[in-house]
């Protein structure tokens, strides 16, 4: 008979304790409404932005390249719900297949992060000693750059295509993020479950996937969430300074640049609609990982 008994994920329990009860899902989304309306209003705005982005082709009523001279720079109209540029092309398709390129390089992107920061941080915590010196002494000189400046060179020098923004920007992103997980790692490793199961025999491989990721999980989640806006952020940047997706793809930041510029003293809605729905994503995403950070985070429950 063992002394230690695992128990489901992120859940360890010695001899005597009883087995956690299953969650009510429904009950813990319907507190979380009631504590955090604003995460909770930025869940759902969040999710409407992702189902927007992935059926933007149903959505959006033409093509986001297509031209019509004649209707140039026409204001909000029932055929063209947010207008037109100077090309005659119509914003509110462009506004939805550019939230396919901006949402899509942030989601994958956070994603990426978030696996490098596991990796880099949960390694670099458990082996510890100079390998995890070196490690900190490379993302401490990483994290006295600039990012936007990081990011800007490594798309300069890999090229402009939608691929590798997202690389540079999960690399950056991952590293930043690897020393919170690497705390997170340091923090679990010490508990004594992790020792006992150590003491029976349990591998390192088993101990990292098994005892130690479960119950770090609500970090990461948190983090994901909360890099979301940053990453959307990062990505409207790098089209705003010439070094996004190549047009013809339309992005939110490349909407707001070169002719919008030029036009959008006398034709704001150019500029308002697509800066709109870039701050709005921006918004949610940032409010439901705040959200998230205070209830998932225990040093933080009932302080709000």
């Amino acid at each position: 008979m063992t002394s230690n008994i695992d128990a489901g994920v992120g859940q360890s329990v010695t001899l005597g304790e009883q087995v956690p009860k299953e969650r009510n899902w429904r009950g813990e989304v319907l507190r979380f409404v009631r504590r955090k309306p604003l995460g909770a209003l930025g869940a759902v705005l969040l999710a409407m932005a992702m189902l927007w982005a992935a059926f933007a082709p149903q959505i959006a009523p033409y093509e986001f390249n297509a031209t019509d001279l004649a209707s140039r720079l026409e204001g909000p109209t029932i055929e063209h719900l947010f207008g037109t540029d100077e090309l005659g092309r119509d914003l509110f398709s462009r506004v939805t297949y550019g939230a396919r390129i901006s949402v899509t390089i942030a989601v994958v992107g956070v994603v990426v992060a978030t696996l490098i920061s596991l990796v880099i941080g949960g390694i670099t915590a458990y082996v510890g000693g100079r390998f995890d010196l070196f490690f900190l002494r490379v993302i401490d000189a990483w994290l006295a750059l600039p990012g936007l400046v990081i990011a800007v060179l490594l798309v300069s020098l890999f090229g402009q295509s939608m691929l590798n923004i997202i690389v540079v920007l999960g690399v950056s992103g991952g590293i930043q993020q690897s020393r919170v997980v690497r705390s997170s790692v340091l923090q679990i490793q010490n508990r004594p479950f992790v020792d006992a199961a150590r003491s029976l025999g349990a591998t390192d491989a088993r101990l990292l996937l098994r005892h130690i990721l479960p119950n770090i999980m609500p970090v990461l989640i948190v983090l994901a969430t909360t890099a979301l806006g940053g990453f959307v952020l990062a990505e409207a940047g790098l089209s705003f300074l010439g070094y996004g997706v190549p047009p013809p793809q339309p992005t939110w930041g490349g909407m707001l640049t070169g002719s919008a510029v030029q036009n959008m003293v006398a034709n704001p809605w150019i500029v308002i609609w697509p800066g709109a729905v870039l701050a709005a994503t921006v918004y949610s995403a940032n409010m439901f990982g705040d959200a998230l950070r205070d209830v998932l985070d225990p040093r933080l429950r009932g302080s709000r």
